[in-house]
């Protein structure tokens, strides 16, 4: 399916509402062709979720967009800025409003859950000690793991994980967050509380995100678009139930295997 292109400024720049935007993305590492001219848009407050089999490319595109890689071919513009024509502080203050949640949670396992959280705006944030406290335990409150501040992440079981990485990917609230595999090894009720956590994010404080994902119950609670990638190219896209639904072989093997 050919994506439709966004209305752009006069500059090229996508159009206000368009927060994130890949256009005709090419990357190879050597002889092996990873992204095949990509093209996605996300409009401001929205959920995008890119599927596909292992290997696929799908944290390939997650990495352009905070330009931990540039495009042999193509564009990406974030927040209405071309990513590769910006100089080095202006990429830092796009990364810095936009937060990555990682497959493994990448907590610290020698600092506890306060430390992990404190460790972000310390480095960060001008905010004085008791302000830090103040943002630390609001964000954990939300993610309802308000008395675990103490522990160390060998405490925590892997749901637990999973939220205090999140509060420590919102700790400076972006306005963009990047989601790889959120809910991989969680159990069926953990799935639904990340997944609903996510959702309030999008809902409750308008935070633009993409999220790569194999977990059907996740995309089916968070995605707002969904995106299959297969061969380097975008092969179906629109509601999950679409892209389900798509008699494609490698939709059907994916999907019904």
């Amino acid at each position: 399916m050919e994506p439709q292109r966004q209305p752009e400024t006069s500059n090229g720049a996508p159009s206000d509402d368009i927060i994130v935007e890949l256009r005709d993305v090419h990357k190879s590492f050597g002889s092996n062709k990873v992204l095949d001219g990509i093209s996605l848009s996300v409009p401001k407050g929205k959920s995008a979720v890119v599927m596909g089999g292992s290997g696929t490319g799908k944290s390939v595109l997650l990495k352009h967009v905070v330009r931990l890689l540039d495009p042999d071919e193509g564009e990406v513009w974030v927040k209405g800025q071309r990513m590769d024509q910006l100089r080095q502080d202006e990429v830092d203050r796009i990364r810095l409003s936009t937060g990555y949640l990682f497959q493994g949670g990448a907590l610290f396992d020698s600092m506890t859950v306060f430390q992990n959280l404190q460790f972000i705006l310390e480095r960060h944030s001008k905010f004085s000690k008791s302000e830090r406290a103040d943002r630390i335990q609001e964000t954990l409150d939300w993610v309802k793991l308000g008395d675990t501040g103490g522990k160390y992440p060998a405490e925590l079981s892997g749901g637990q994980k999973k939220r205090i990485g999140l509060a420590r990917s919102i700790i400076l609230q972006p306005e963009i967050m990047l989601y790889d595999e959120p809910t991989t090894g969680l159990d069926p009720v953990s799935v639904r509380t990340v997944s609903d956590l996510i959702v309030r994010l999008r809902d409750e404080r308008g935070i633009t995100s993409i999220a790569i994902t194999h977990d059907l119950q996740c995309a089916e609670i968070i995605a707002d678009q969904v995106h299959f990638l297969a061969g380097g190219k975008f092969i179906s896209e629109g509601s999950l139930d679409d892209v389900r639904s798509d008699d494609k072989p490698e939709l059907r093997n994916f999907f019904w295997s």
